[in-house]
């Protein structure tokens, strides 16, 4: 099994992931995986990625493509892996191709997990993060709320809304989402790899890919 999911943040592509995983043996993989572990191992590639992320730059695909390349190439990843948050644009999916062509790999197929943006802003706003960077559950306000109201269920520790998870911001990330990621949909579905489920049912998405992978 040889997977990419698209989707956007809040999607629910982490979810998907980890219920595959129980089921089929493959590496979870993501970008900043990838970037923290050979940035914190002190690599070539890692220290030429920090010298950026420090500045506040992006990381230029050439480095980002490295990595990937010496990830997939290792042995949990030969067996299968599943892409998540990776490639984000076209240029990353042709570079990443030619990735596969090296490794001998073949593509089983790109998930796109379809959820309206409404339901994604109503997900992200409604979560809530234990603040014990020891613990740090996530709940949900509305689907999953704790049992004290704003107090985690697991350590007592403080529930809070992230950063990152603030409207404007959680806007802003579905704004970059489609403007430099969703084109990968077209580009994918213009390969025949393409395969596009709503995203209501974790459960359902997983139905469907391993009816998917039956054929």
């Amino acid at each position: 099994m040889y997977l990419i999911l698209l989707g956007a943040p809040g999607a629910g592509k982490g979810t998907v992931a980890k219920m595959l995983l129980k089921q089929h043996p493959a590496a979870h993989i993501s970008t900043g995986d990838i970037l923290r572990g050979n940035v914190a191992a002190g690599t070539e590639l890692g220290l030429q990625a920090k010298k950026f992320m420090d500045e506040g730059g992006l990381v230029p695909d050439s480095l980002i493509l490295d990595m990937m390349k010496g990830r997939l190439a290792e042995t949990d990843a030969q067996q299968g892996f599943i892409l998540d948050g990776f490639p984000r644009t076209i240029p990353q999916a042709e570079g990443l191709g030619k990735i596969l062509v090296e490794l001998g790999i073949t593509l089983t197929g790109v998930v796109s997990i379809d959820v309206p943006e409404q339901v994604i802003l109503d997900r992200i706003l409604s979560r809530r993060t234990c603040s014990n960077p020891k613990c740090q559950a996530i709940y949900n306000v509305k689907f999953m709320p704790p049992k004290v109201e704003g107090v985690c269920d697991k350590c007592g520790g403080k529930l809070i809304v992230r950063d990152d998870e603030t409207e404007e911001v959680v806007r802003h990330r579905l704004k970059v989402y489609e403007d430099n990621t969703a084109p990968l949909i077209e580009y994918y579905e213009a390969k025949g790899q393409l395969h596009r489920f709503p995203g209501e049912s974790s459960d359902a998405i997983v139905d469907g890919v391993n009816e998917m992978l039956k054929k």
